[in-house]
């Protein structure tokens, strides 16, 4: 049980850092990012958002006070993963940090879920 609560914890930790990463680069480096969007056919108007969202997300998965909004916050996490990722790879960009965080979400989804459930 110590082992899968150590890997529950490096997951979540990874999946909070590599996702106030992308919040931070969205608030500090925002036309860039617009330049990003527009070059994967994505709206510019909505960096903002996704950036708030992203560390309100963080958040939530952190916090874990609500069930109903955690869940919430790791499928936002998914879909903003995969949906990355198919920009990406349709863009030529190849395989980005996107991929390699969908593993990483799903360990701490699943092992979080299986933690609290024997507890």
């Amino acid at each position: 049980m110590k082992t899968k609560t150590i890997i529950y914890w490096i997951a979540t930790i990874l999946l909070s850092i590599i996702f106030l990463y992308s919040a931070q680069m969205y608030v500090f480096n925002t036309e860039m990012i617009k330049g990003f969007f527009e070059q994967l056919n994505y709206p510019t108007y909505i960096v903002w958002p996704l950036a708030i969202l992203k560390i309100l997300g963080v958040i939530m998965i952190l916090w874990r006070k609500s069930k109903w909004l955690t869940e919430w916050a790791y499928a936002g996490f998914f879909f903003d993963l995969v949906l990355a990722s198919a920009a990406h790879l349709d863009a030529g960009h190849g395989v980005g940090l996107s991929v390699y965080a969908i593993p990483i979400l799903f360990v701490s989804y699943f092992l979080g879920n299986q933690l609290r459930s024997n507890s």
